[in-house]
């Protein structure tokens, strides 16, 4: 990415700062590819910065919800439906991928390429966004010094332990500096102490001004890193109040 191209994406992010709102969903519904719906009536917005959770039992619709906002399944119909400024109900198929730029999303069973080493993977998502090749090295040494991997980067992904490999997965989603982490139950697969420190990771990221929005089951998490608490329940999204979180 030469310094004219990093520029752009700077002014872009500056741009989604001053709008102060980088994810907007009102009256929203979600169905499945098979037109089941999911959720309906669905109200939800993330601002600079924000930490925000969606919680709720397996099946009630968490991943489906974070899948829309990188279009991976789409939203039904809306009163309301921008995500970074993209309108979700008039997005052409073309425009996703620019999308998804603007983004980092980290999965829960990690996805990192099995067949090329830390550094390899990293490099990998550089030379697909346009980086120069003179600036790839430093760029991923910098964000794996941020998670706490750098002495990593030349072993294979299936070397490390699990929250290793969240760790290398966090940092591919950071590698462009994008406004919003979307993250989805990046936890449930890791030990307590473990998912303590991707939390203290996530939290630091939201810290320095990037919006985080990830989906859990582990309400425990919330008291100790608390943010804005959205509910998936028989088939709604509900913000929840302080004193509403204690069980799903």
């Amino acid at each position: 990415m030469c310094n004219e191209q990093i520029s752009n994406l700077n002014s872009q992010i500056s741009n989604l700062n001053s709008q102060s709102v980088l994810i907007d969903y009102q009256k929203a519904t979600i169905s499945q590819l098979d037109g089941k719906v999911i959720l309906s009536d669905v109200d939800l917005q993330v601002g600079v910065g924000e930490f925000v959770y969606v919680i709720g039992r397996v099946g009630s619709g968490k991943s489906s919800l974070l899948k829309t906002l990188y279009q991976e399944l789409y939203v039904d119909e809306a009163v309301e439906a921008t995500v970074l400024g993209f309108d979700l109900l008039t997005i052409r198929r073309k425009e996703i991928p620019a999308l998804r730029r603007q983004m980092g999303i980290v999965f829960q069973d990690f996805q990192l390429l099995a067949d090329r080493t830390v550094r390899k993977n990293l490099e990998f998502v550089l030379k697909a966004t346009d980086w120069r090749k003179a600036d790839i090295a430093a760029r991923v040494d910098e964000v794996l010094t941020d998670v706490g991997m750098v002495d990593k980067a030349d072993v294979m992904p299936y070397e490390l332990s699990g929250g290793e490999q969240q760790r290398v997965a966090i940092a591919r989603a950071i590698l462009n500096s994008p406004p919003l982490i979307v993250a989805d139950e990046p936890t449930a697969n890791l030990d307590a102490e473990t998912a303590e420190g991707i939390m203290d990771l996530l939290r630091a990221i939201s810290l320095k001004g990037t919006a985080v929005i990830m989906s859990t089951h582990n309400i425990t998490l919330l008291d100790r890193y608390p943010g804005i608490v959205y509910k998936c329940a028989d088939g709604k999204l509900e913000k929840q109040q302080p004193s509403e979180t204690t069980n799903i």
